[in-house]
């Protein structure tokens, strides 16, 4: 079964804030396949459906996120099947990009659960919340909701990352590298 795994913090603190992406995007996904992400089972809410013919699991894990990677073994899940969700700083706001393997940028989450599987080789699905501003704390910034003119662009950010899932689940990575890994063309000078 294949699990895409949405990072996030649990508790009504935590909701809307720029940490819990991958909250928002598992529960959009929900949405669209109607699934509903309701059991509970080794710290983790989820969801199970056959989506586009294959056996998929929707899940949002209930430790923080520095222990995210805690779930993982109890389930059972294995690093070939599962598709993460998580924010990320060096990625601008309103991207999406998929990466297979490589480091964790820093990205505690990402760290737990690479320590748990033994390997960082699973599909990150990467959702852009840009950098902080210079006199902003790190972690006050994941941790802070998005400015109310960002709404529409989180909103659409959402939508891709749903769609850059959906093609992973259906084994076409490359294809959904090629779709969303594109950088934007630079504006000419003085545009």
């Amino acid at each position: 079964m294949k699990v895409i795994y949405g990072l996030g913090n649990p508790g009504r603190r935590y909701e809307q804030t720029r940490h819990n992406v991958g909250f928002m995007v598992v529960d959009r996904l929900a949405q669209i396949w109607g699934v509903a992400v309701k059991k509970t089972k080794a710290d983790v809410v989820y969801g199970t459906g056959r989506v586009a013919g294959v056996q998929a699991m929707l899940a949002k894990p209930q430790t923080f996120m520095n222990l995210s990677g805690v779930p993982l073994n109890p389930l059972g899940v294995r690093a070939d099947d599962l598709i993460v969700v998580h924010d990320d700083m060096d990625i601008p706001l309103g991207q999406v990009r998929v990466k297979t393997g490589g480091g964790t940028g820093g990205h505690k989450g990402l760290n737990s659960i690479k320590a748990s599987l033994g390997t960082g080789d699973f599909i990150r699905v990467r959702f852009g919340i840009g950098r902080p501003p210079a006199e902003w704390d790190p972690s006050d910034y994941v941790l802070g909701r998005f400015a109310r003119e960002d709404h529409d662009t989180v909103q659409e950010q959402i939508v891709a990352a749903c769609e850059a899932v959906e093609l992973c689940l259906k084994g076409d990575v490359t294809k959904a590298m090629n779709a969303f890994n594109r950088r934007p063309a630079k504006q000419a000078e003085g545009e």
